[in-house]
């Protein structure tokens, strides 16, 4: 059951990529109300930066430990369902959220919204490799760019809907949930005609295109790919996760303008996260990864000495650019071990969120210490490691 192949003769199933893609915008909409009502629990929780950083780590590890378990499982057992399963996790979590009184309450309410996430990365990431019809690098962009877009939406409907109103209102968001659940439908039983398909022997999909590449380099390859994400998401916490309160205390923005500027960085993320999959299937994954990882080095260096405008117009280059990395270094993986797509996106995708968690939790801590931002004159220099991505081979592909 884990021998899905690409469909390049049929052609590419952009009603399933669409689909998958909204879900995807859905899920992380949600997922990102989170880190957005940070001001919010901050204030009406009196939270210190370092449980605000424990909050964070118990959401991230929950949405990382489990995403490459599920990955494996799903690899070996396909289920049609586990889709709609997952979203019901995130939106009895928001729920909870929304009514939590206390640090523990607030931290079950985010385990339960990570679980959801563990569910829904790694088998959607698979289901989007079926679905490419070869086109993978364009797929997983669609896929991608559908939870960046939701990432960015998140913010802002915390603005709109939540910051003038309060925390109690985090509940509406359960009305997306349900929507979500319903898009998923038509999804699950498609891919249970694809493993109706496989079982009958009907299956006429072509092989999976894979790296010809040797086991030393794969190894290889995948350190550097590790090494890689490692550098981007130590980062990107520092962004996602205190940006509002570095505008705030460096800049004396109000908490509702600290959301919309946040709303562009993640806009800015979500636009370069669509560009990237598309051009690395044209002039190559590589330099892809070189361009977005090492090109974001010289505008990390210089955001924490910008003034408000400089260091919006900063963050906007620095999501745009480093964005396109991830579906790269996703599908090069995928393109390394193609018959273990759930336990490859699930790795990955759990790494990202497991990197941010730790991350995050260390970076309260020192803004504790030494303040909001000392983060970000400490961070400035984790692009530099994309100079790592020269000992990724140049690889060509073979059926």
């Amino acid at each position: 059951m884990n021998k899905f192949k690409d469909n390049a003769a049929t052609g590419t199933s952009f009603g399933i990529l669409l689909a998958l893609s909204f879900s995807h915008l859905a899920n992380d909409t949600l997922q990102s109300v989170i880190s957005a009502v940070y001001p919010l629990l901050k204030e009406s929780l009196a939270l210190s930066f370092a449980q605000i950083g424990l909050i964070t780590l118990v959401y991230q590890i929950s949405a990382s430990v489990f995403q490459p378990v599920v990955g494996f499982y799903l690899d070996k057992r396909p289920n049609p369902w586990f889709l709609p399963v997952g979203m019901t996790f995130t939106m009895t979590g928001l729920t909870t959220l929304a009514f939590a009184h206390t640090v523990t309450l607030t931290v079950v309410a985010v385990f339960l919204v990570g679980i959801g996430s563990s569910i829904l990365h790694p088998e959607a990431s698979r289901l989007t490799s079926i679905a490419s019809g070869g086109k993978r690098g364009m797929a997983q962009s669609l896929f991608q760019v559908g939870g960046n877009l939701g990432g960015s939406l998140g913010p802002l409907l915390v603005a709109l809907i939540i910051a003038p109103y309060g925390q109690k209102h985090i509940a509406l968001f359960s009305i997306l949930s349900v929507i979500c659940i319903l898009v998923m439908i038509p999804i699950c039983k498609w891919y249970k005609r694809k493993l109706k398909e496989l079982k009958s022997g009907k299956n006429t999909m072509q092989p999976i295109k894979h790296l010809a590449i040797s086991r030393p380099k794969l190894i290889l390859s995948l350190i550097v790919l590790l090494i890689l994400i490692f550098s981007k998401y130590v980062y990107m916490a520092s962004l996602t996760n205190y940006y509002t309160f570095y505008l705030i205390e460096k800049f004396g923005v109000t908490v509702q303008q600290s959301q919309f500027y946040l709303f562009g960085f993640l806009f800015a993320i979500a636009l370069g996260t669509l560009l990237g999959g598309p051009i690395g299937d044209k002039v190559g994954r590589k330099y892809v990864i070189w361009v977005s990882i090492l090109g974001t080095a010289p505008f990390s260096l210089m955001m924490p000495y910008a003034d408000l405008q400089w260091t919006c117009i900063l963050s906007l280059v620095i999501g745009l650019i480093l964005s396109s990395a991830f579906s790269a270094i996703l599908v090069y993986a995928q393109e390394l071990l193609p018959m273990k797509l759930g336990l490859i996106s699930g790795l990955f995708f759990g790494l990202a969120f497991g990197i941010a968690g730790i991350s995050a939790a260390i970076m309260g801590n020192i803004a504790d210490e030494k303040g909001i931002e000392y983060i970000y004159h400490l961070v400035s220099f984790m692009p530099l490691l994309g100079i790592v991505t020269y000992f990724l081979p140049n690889v060509k592909r073979k059926v």
